[in-house]
């Protein structure tokens, strides 16, 4: 049943928007595991959907393509540049995330 109504989503979609879909889950498992250098776990989840949301897509993008890789010093900057944003820290704020502050 699950996988039926799965399937019926996605048909629903344009390929773009799967496209984006797949490419923010992948970032999103980028993402996390920095943030949680900087504050806990469940924090670090809230957050993570804070700078996605404030990320380009080009960021996004290249957020994607570290997926399965150990985050390098680009991949970290990038994530403490979006979260350094006012918009992002605005988030951060809302969702009962501190601030990212580079160590």
């Amino acid at each position: 049943m699950k996988r039926m109504a799965a399937i019926l989503i996605l048909a629903a979609c344009s390929p773009q928007q799967v496209a984006d879909t797949v490419t923010r889950q992948a970032a999103e498992t980028v993402v996390v595991p920095v943030l949680d250098d900087y504050m806990p776990a469940p924090q670090a989840k809230g957050a993570a959907v804070c700078v996605l949301d404030n990320a380009t897509p080009a960021e996004l993008q290249g957020l994607a393509r570290d997926v399965a890789v150990l985050a390098g010093t680009t991949t970290v900057q990038t994530v403490l540049a979006i979260a350094a944003r006012p918009a992002t820290t605005a988030c951060l704020a809302s969702v009962g995330a501190p601030p990212v502050v580079p160590q």
